[in-house]
């Protein structure tokens, strides 16, 4: 190490390997060790032990040996073609720190068009930066990946990034021959369906059904999946289907309900879509598409789900949850006053609803404080997604830890009767709640918010 104040330092590690060429390492040794110990003196301080003279040594030789390590290398032949570059990447970097797919295709494309490869970046970057007629939206941070995803299920009917990187690389997955024809015929279809992915005016048409399903922010959408594979079906409609428009809309709408609140892709996603892509194979006209679309949506959302697994599924502490997600995205749907209040929830999911303060606030409808004063301690059992609703900021402070028969009253006066009971009904609080036992109150909620979900799910059947 190089420090010309610190007589414990080497000044420069260059004099130790010239004093090594000139074979007088050991003048070199002594002469280090007298100005270490002329340093000590100094300080007043002990000079160096036999131990401590032995250690210097040691290090001067590791110092040393630093000139015989070898650095592995890899060498490629200048013969080699990008598609033997490509596979040697991808075998290196098997090992150690793992990389997925993603990154494999991303090397392939950086390799044979680069361009594509920067066209994703700036998309992906314009993505998190608010300007108009660009990438930026509400609903997602875009990733290469994802564009990636999109792309290759849109171009080639896929849902594994394996089998993008294998027909990138110039597979036929028929017939396993990689060819340099099959690669440049691939990368084509790759470029075309990013073209179609990336563009803005699909891209937006898109994104805004989010909003006619309710789900006004990414703060309310759990799965990425649910963008990326929503919008390759929306682009196979409207591309290779020619659904009409208004119908397309619709279908995707209600695509966007069903597997966010279900969580349709939180099991084993890509064996889910290539099923999917397999069934479509067999499928000709938009009429046949639509339909096969609304019949897994309606499979999904049978009467069972809403009467047995929607309710199960809300019995639950989680914080991320989309079952919670959907219920305020169907309070969204419905265009539900917030409860106590006159002003739609959605209107506070927009951007610049926010000051520096929230002008929302998610609040145990059973405060916490409350719960603990009758004996309920449990965060599981008070953060019960049933015990939650969102109000806005003022109402929430006046509420604070009020027991619900102490602060209902003070909303029926300001409500009134029927305006009273007509809040509670729309935000899923059972009659004469305020007086019920916790756990009981937990079990009629939970019922009501199912049907609160299930009214959305039909009003976007109309």
């Amino acid at each position: 190490q190089t420090n010309e104040n610190n007589t414990r330092l080497i000044s420069d590690i260059a004099d130790e390997y010239k004093a090594d060429e000139t074979h007088s390492i050991p003048k070199f040794r002594r002469a280090l060790i007298k100005q270490i110990n002329a340093g000590r003196e100094k300080n007043e301080m002990e000079p160096l032990t036999d131990d401590e003279e032995e250690l210097i040594e040691t290090n001067i030789n590791s110092l040393l040996d630093l000139k015989n390590y070898m650095i592995p290398t890899l060498r490629i032949i200048s013969t080699a073609d990008e598609e033997d570059v490509a596979e040697i990447f991808r075998r290196v970097n098997s090992g150690g720190q793992k990389l997925n797919e993603n990154n494999f295709v991303e090397t392939l494309l950086a390799v044979y068009d680069n361009d594509v490869h920067d066209k994703i970046g700036h998309f992906c970057a314009a993505s998190r930066i608010p300007a108009l007629g660009t990438s930026y939206n509400q609903i997602i941070d875009v990733q290469p990946s994802h564009l990636i995803r999109m792309a290759v299920g849109l171009g080639f009917h896929r849902a594994r990034l394996k089998y993008g990187y294998k027909l990138l690389r110039g597979k036929d997955l028929e017939t396993g021959i990689i060819s340099e024809e099959t690669r440049v015929m691939n990368m084509t279809i790759f470029k075309n369906a990013l073209k179609d992915v990336t563009n803005i005016q699909n891209w937006h048409a898109f994104l805004n059904l989010f909003a006619e399903a309710g789900y006004l922010n990414k703060s309310l959408v759990a799965s990425t999946y649910v963008v990326i594979f929503s919008y390759v079906y929306y682009l196979i409609g409207k591309n290779e289907y020619k659904v009409n428009p208004v119908e397309l809309r619709k279908v995707i709408t209600r695509w966007i309900f069903m597997s966010t609140v279900t969580s349709f892709y939180s099991s084993s996603p890509e064996s889910t879509v290539e099923r999917q892509f397999a069934d479509l194979r067999n499928i000709t006209d938009a009429q046949a598409f639509v339909k096969y679309l609304d019949d897994t949506i309606k499979q999904a959302m049978n009467d069972s789900y809403f009467e047995v697994q929607l309710i199960s599924d809300l019995t639950s502490s989680a914080a991320i949850s989309p079952v919670w997600y959907g219920y305020i995205a169907s309070i969204n749907v419905l265009g539900t006053p917030m409860l106590f209040s006159n002003t739609p929830l959605s209107k506070h999911w927009v951007l610049g609803s926010d000051g520096n303060k929230k002008s929302i606030d998610k609040h145990h409808i059973f405060p916490k404080k409350h719960l603990e004063n009758i004996g309920i301690v449990e965060d599981r059992d008070r953060n019960q997604l049933a015990n939650f609703t969102y109000l806005d900021y003022n109402t929430n402070i006046d509420i604070s830890d009020d027991a619900p028969s102490l602060y209902v009253g003070r909303y029926k006066e300001k409500l009134g009767e029927k305006g009273y009971a007509d809040a509670c009904a729309e935000n899923a609080l059972p009659d004469g709640f305020e007086n019920m036992d916790y756990f009981t109150f937990l079990e009629k909620r939970r019922v009501l918010m199912a049907g609160i979900i299930k009214k959305a799910y039909e009003k976007l059947w109309i």
